[in-house]
């Protein structure tokens, strides 16, 4: 696309943590090009600080579960409609809807109706459950851009447009993040010495999950610091989350716990081994190569359904559906306890064969996600709509 001093109207949907920092670095991609991009939608303080017009914000809209959306459906309601208002009398050139399916196809569906060109980037994951919903991203999506190379195959058979552009992780990755001397400096800052082994704490960026999951992720460091009070904690905040928003909802521990806000990728350079809440999270990590453990609770009848209706893959976790093997064991519902997830990462800080087995295989995931660049080929693949 050409720079332009005409402001081109588009609507974007990022209502996830991951799916925001995606987003923002679309929207840093065209400034930087010189690019005048009007957008508006649903996004983050940080799609906010980059000149989106938010018109609902994805850390109040990010929920999982049936139940979780009900409990939030009129918020979710006023945003759509207000969505769809915007859309009709603006005329975006284009939508771009990352992830978020529920909301995002009902809303490919209505603005398709109104001639509007709808671009999907970050696939709902329906070759694992909802493979039904292939038949309304035929019908109202324009063109699927896939971030997980299966993923091509899936929509070719089904006939849809679709381009691979990489996973935009990659683009995250900084080798300066594998310098040995510049991890020592970096952990040092934390007071994480060079022969202390850190467990890093990943809860989750949604208010739904950090209730579910922080309790016990915390109780899963307590049974470990009480075997071993030399170990390291060290809380990842989610980018969407403030320290003092953390720090208001931690229940009371004796252990030491650190907290630590900063682009996921630094984070996660700082620690040795992850409890990790299932999720984009869980390829962070991996891309990172750090062993880590990977767990999910939810509403127990939303959890009822996953299990009757997820039939398409044999984890859930993200990193080992990458790499099409359990590498790191999953725990979900009452198997992730505080006993249970302690045994495994007890096991990957004791025995250092089984952890230099894990990180050797996490390392192949670098390969499996295609090349680095996905931004730009995402901006790419829009100029044939924001050109026209």
């Amino acid at each position: 696309m050409q720079s332009t001093n005409d402001s081109i109207d588009i609507l974007i949907v990022a209502a996830e943590a991951s799916s925001a920092l995606y987003a923002c670095r679309l929207l840093e991609y065209w400034k930087k090009a010189g690019v005048n991009v009007r957008a508006f939608g649903i996004g983050s303080r940080e799609m906010e600080n980059l000149g989106v017009e938010i018109v609902g914000r994805s850390e109040e809209l990010a929920v999982v579960g049936l139940f979780e959306v009900i409990k939030h459906a009129g918020e979710i309601r006023r945003v759509y409609n207000r969505l769809v208002e915007l859309a009709l009398e603006r005329k975006p050139k284009a939508v771009l809807l990352l992830d978020y399916p529920g909301f995002n196809l009902r809303l490919a569906k209505k603005l398709k109706k109104q001639g509007l060109k709808i671009i999907y980037y970050i696939s709902p994951q329906i070759w694992a459950w909802h493979k039904s919903r292939i038949h309304d991203i035929r019908k109202s999506v324009d063109k699927m851009l896939v971030v997980l190379p299966f993923e091509v195959d899936f929509y070719r058979g089904q006939n849809v447009e679709v381009e691979f552009v990489g996973h935009p992780l990659l683009d995250e990755i900084n080798p300066q993040l594998f310098d040995e001397d510049e991890h020592r400096r970096s952990r040092e800052k934390f007071g994480v010495g060079a022969g202390d082994f850190c467990v890093g704490l990943m809860p989750g960026s949604r208010y739904s999950e950090l209730s579910r999951h922080l309790k016990v992720q915390v109780e899963t460091a307590e049974l470990l610091y009480d075997k071993n009070p030399r170990l390291k904690f060290m809380l990842l905040v989610a980018p969407n989350f403030s320290v003092d928003e953390i720090k208001a909802m931690l229940p009371q521990t004796h252990i030491p716990l650190i907290l630590c806000k900063g682009e996921p990728m630094q984070m996660v350079s700082l620690v040795d081994a992850v409890l990790c809440a299932s999720g984009t999270a869980t390829l962070v990590v991996g891309l990172m190569k750090k062993p880590m453990v990977v767990m999910y609770k939810m509403n127990p009848m939303t959890a009822w359904l996953a299990r009757h209706f997820v039939t398409g893959t044999a984890h859930f976790g993200l990193i080992n559906l990458i790499l099409n093997s359990r590498v790191v064991q999953e725990f979900f519902q009452g198997d992730a306890n505080a006993q249970t997830m302690a045994a495994e990462l007890q096991k990957i800080i004791d025995d250092k064969t089984y952890y230099n087995e894990i990180k050797s295989k996490l390392a192949s995931s670098h390969e499996l996600l295609g090349r680095k660049g996905a931004t730009e080929r995402v901006a790419r693949a829009l100029n044939t709509y924001l050109d026209s």
